[in-house]
């Protein structure tokens, strides 16, 4: 099909959601839990099939670290909304000025559904981040067109297939398919688009989407640090195992990966051979180990051999990590030994560009301010990562002079999975955020209504034309 046909095709779906949405009304709150309750059970009954088909395109994919990210945390949130959602969908009465509210004005929101939502979804978790998004559009009310991405097709076809045996063309479509498939998907006229995925693509997003003026929540990534304080409440072992256990799930192709680490001078070998540990405990063996997934292709392979080649030939110290001394040259399974990269200079790529692997860059520091001047050269990343004293004043320092779309103190990623916290980005790492009741709102209109008193003031003070004395002691009177 021509990408002018497939266009056509995708707008009339389009089309057809939002006049279903505009004939049948407002969803009521049963029929956004029906909607939760398919997309929740879609997950539980195939969680086989879906693991199976992430391994497949990966070509090694750890089923249960899939399991629970793709399919666990997904059904999670989506119990959380269905338990709220019915004070979610209340109304909420704002203030009024004294003397209007006396005579009987009245105001409030209502959170009205936005329409019809495109969703691009990413590879690296194609499952979990097509039914976190999904999840709140659904239950603020829309409706909604997915497109998933062309390096998991098995996932895809699936993700397909499985939708349209659950939900009606009216409800949620997907669009499976390569570059031009996803070039017509975002000139769509869309009532809201979300993307996730890198920022290269989301300028391409963006600039598509400002024809039609549609708003856009994107969630990106960047360079997400782990600041390492002298001041530690515990051992570096638990450091070093919060670090491992997070850098290399998926094999460090997630956005809030930690993509470098900042570490007083003093502390960086102990802190490396607590990271030797970390990796030898978790996984012994990583060649033939499921629970070590492979680099997604060959192009993202080559991309991170490169980095590391680059910093080595720059004179960075490039320590690999093989707890049973595999041979790597040999495989053809796109697997990558996790690698310390101490002191790498400014300009290398790995420190420049989001790495999305098993890489890790090691910089020294000598006081926090210098590893703040650093993170702040950096753009501002999806997450900041602090292991130090909670209550301590280097931590309020590190909150006040720098910004990231998420912080966690004491361990890695975990506001992602507080459901009552927003998520997403700032600046360079994304805009917009959901999840929770924040998801809710994104996904919503917060539509303003105002219900005027009996005796309307603008009678009674005589702010009507022709203006006059009494007028001009109302202007005056506002600003006293």
């Amino acid at each position: 099909m021509s990408e002018a046909l497939l266009a056509a095709s995708m707008r009339r779906t389009l089309e057809r959601q939002r006049a279903a949405q505009l004939a049948d009304g407002i969803p009521d709150w049963g029929t956004r839990i029906d909607r939760l309750e398919r997309l929740a059970a879609l997950l539980k009954e195939n969680e086989k099939a879906l693991c199976e088909s992430l391994q497949a395109d990966f070509g090694q994919r750890s089923i249960a670290n899939a399991a629970m990210t793709e399919i666990a945390f997904p059904v999670a949130g989506i119990k959380y909304a269905m338990k709220h959602l019915r004070a979610w969908m209340k109304d909420e009465p704002r203030r009024v000025a004294l003397l209007p509210r006396l005579l009987g004005a009245r105001a409030r929101v209502c959170y009205q559904p936005l329409g019809v939502v495109g969703v691009i979804a990413p590879w690296n978790f194609p499952v979990n981040l097509t039914v976190a998004p999904l999840t709140d559009i659904l239950a603020a009310g829309n409706r909604a067109m997915v497109k998933p991405s062309e390096f998991t097709p098995r996932n895809s076809a699936l993700l397909a297939e499985l939708i349209a045996h659950r939900f009606s063309e009216e409800e949620i479509t997907v669009f499976p398919g390569g570059l031009e498939v996803g070039t017509a998907f975002a000139t769509l006229p869309f009532d809201h688009l979300v993307f996730t995925g890198a920022g290269s693509i989301a300028r391409h997003v963006m600039r598509a989407a400002a024809d039609h003026l549609v708003p856009v929540t994107l969630e990106l990534g960047g360079k997400s640090p782990v600041i390492v304080s002298r001041e530690l409440p515990f051992d570096l072992d638990r450091l070093a195992t919060c670090i491992i256990d997070f850098k290399m799930s998926n094999a460090g192709q997630i956005c809030l990966a930690p993509d470098y680490l900042l570490v007083p001078q003093e502390l960086l070998r102990e802190l490396i051979e607590a990271l030797r540990s970390a990796v030898a405990r978790m996984y012994p063996r990583l060649l033939d180990n499921p629970d070590y997934t492979a680099i997604i292709n060959e192009r993202h392979f080559a991309r991170l051999q490169g980095y590391r080649e680059a910093a080595a030939a720059a004179g960075a110290e490039v320590i690999e990590i093989n707890p049973a001394g595999e041979d790597f040259t040999a495989s053809t399974n796109r697997k990558m030994p996790p690698c310390l990269v101490i002191n790498p200079a400014d300009d290398q790529p790995i420190l420049r560009e989001e790495i999305f692997g098993p890489l890790l860059p090691v910089r020294t520091y000598r006081d926090v301010d210098e590893a703040i001047a650093f993170i702040n050269r950096q753009g501002h990343p999806l997450a900041l990562y602090y292991f130090g004293r909670a209550g301590g004043a280097e931590l309020e320092q590190v909150l006040a002079r720098t910004r990231s779309g998420g912080v966690t103190v004491n361990d890695i990623a975990a506001h992602s999975g507080c459901e009552d916290l927003p998520f997403g980005g700032v600046g360079p790492s994304g805009m917009g955020a959901y999840h929770g009741h924040e998801g809710f709102k994104r996904f919503s209109h917060a539509r303003a209504v105002y219900v005027q008193a009996k005796i309307n003031l603008a009678d009674a003070f005589g702010l009507r034309p022709p203006y006059g004395s009494r007028y001009r002691s109302v202007i005056d009177g506002m600003m006293k």
